[in-house]
């Protein structure tokens, strides 16, 4: 089978998504299909390179040349319509490449729409976001969650997001390019139901599959892997966030509820510190920036805790999968994707988002009671199991099979 992958970003540009796509594109070339890529085009890098037998092609937008609108921290996205250049560059792709499937990721599908019926290949989108139903793409409103569309409220949230001069003409041409993809897509794929429910698939009359997000099937052996940072971490018991410090993620929750806890078990805090919040740091914890990916997987072997507290609907965050992968009960929200990782009372404890004295009385419940910890561990391994690559990308082929006999 012949699969070109498109996404707004691929390594050495590195984030949630951008793994994810890159770790598809290996699985899929070692199962035997022959695997492309096209993506966004961001410093210095190759506009065309092999990656373990992934062709990697990288291309330059319009909208990258001419204005910082969808940039966000240096990275520059695809815009929610068609872009000239990218629409271009990716017509040569396809005759290069002569796709069956093309699987694409977020906004830059809107580039492909129009080629759709051209390049004779069946469509597969995977939503990581809310972006089908929200220009914004995390159905928030003034950093609150969302309670539901509104012409007015839609508008104003526009211009908080791309200023009042673009809000507009953004959130028109992401209405527009919904309703086409609702025609051109064979097959939606949303990373969680809390995705499929936030975009209104069901309602949209569209084919879809909730297929979630999947880590390595060693990733165990991974996070049992020395690393020089991993000696900067406390010696015994810590609690462990891993997660942008944003407040979105709960992270100001998370250290009003630690504040208030009798424990003197350390508090880890591993990510980069965000500028919508305002820190107070309390005694015993401990925050490392920057640490690459390889670190915090050490960091998973060695904690007590996993903790995931966001406040909104986190898509499919695989940071709770990690911690299960090694035997970690995950303490977390009971919103968005983390509804369908973390299993309340089995795999650990699911709390009201925001909630600061439900998640101190989780997390002190669970330190008080090493073994439950140790059962919540045992049941997280054998869970992790339906987010493990050899469970997803078996069931992604079965979606490009499904839709190729259509």
């Amino acid at each position: 089978m012949r699969i070109l992958l498109l996404a707004q970003f691929y390594p050495p540009t590195i984030g949630g998504e951008e793994r994810h796509v890159r770790n598809l594109a290996l699985a899929l070339a070692q199962r035997g299909h022959r695997v492309s890529v096209a993506t966004l085009l961001h410093g210095d890098a190759p506009p065309v390179e092999m990656d373990q037998g992934v062709r990697v092609h990288r291309m330059r937008g319009t909208m990258q040349r001419v204005s910082a609108l969808f940039t966000e921290q240096d990275r520059q996205y695809a815009p929610p319509f068609p872009d000239p250049e990218l629409l271009l560059a990716l017509r040569q792709i396809i005759l290069t490449e002569r796709p069956d499937i093309i699987h694409a990721h977020n906004w830059i599908v809107h580039s492909m729409t129009p080629l759709k019926t051209w390049s004779k290949a069946k469509l597969v989108i995977t939503l990581h976001d809310y972006g089908l139903a929200c220009v914004q793409q995390r159905l928030t409103y003034r950093q609150e969650l969302c309670t539901g569309p509104g012409v007015a409220k839609c508008v104003r949230c526009a211009a908080i997001s791309y200023g009042a001069a673009k809000g507009v003409p953004s959130l028109v041409t992401n209405w527009v390019g919904g309703k086409l993809e609702n025609r051109t897509t064979d097959m939606f794929l949303a990373v969680s139901q809390a995705v499929a429910d936030g975009t209104q698939l069901a309602q949209r009359r569209v084919p879809y599959r909730v297929v979630p997000n999947f880590i390595p099937d060693a990733i165990a052996d991974e996070c049992r892997a020395d690393h020089p940072l991993l000696a900067r971490l406390p010696q015994g018991e810590f609690i462990l966030f891993v997660g942008d410090v944003r407040r979105d993620k709960g992270v100001g929750v998370l250290l009003e509820a630690y504040a208030g806890m009798r424990t003197q078990v350390p508090l880890v805090v591993i990510g980069n510190v965000r500028n919508d919040m305002e820190l107070t740091i309390p005694p015993h914890v401990l925050l490392f920036p920057g640490w690459p990916h390889a670190a915090v997987l050490g960091a998973w072997s060695r904690c007590t805790l996993a903790i995931a507290p966001s406040i909104w609907h986190d898509p499919c965050p695989t940071v709770a999968m990690e911690a299960m992968a090694v035997g970690r009960p995950v303490i977390a929200s009971r919103i968005g994707g983390l509804r369908d990782i973390v299993n309340d009372g089995e795999t650990g404890l699911l709390v009201p988002p925001g909630d600061v004295e439900a998640l101190r009385t989780a997390m002190q419940t669970l330190l008080d009671d090493p073994e439950r910890r140790e059962r919540m561990g045992v049941l997280g391994r054998q869970h992790v199991v339906n987010f493990q690559a050899s469970t997803v990308v078996a069931r992604i082929e079965q979606v490009y099979q499904e839709v190729l006999a259509q």
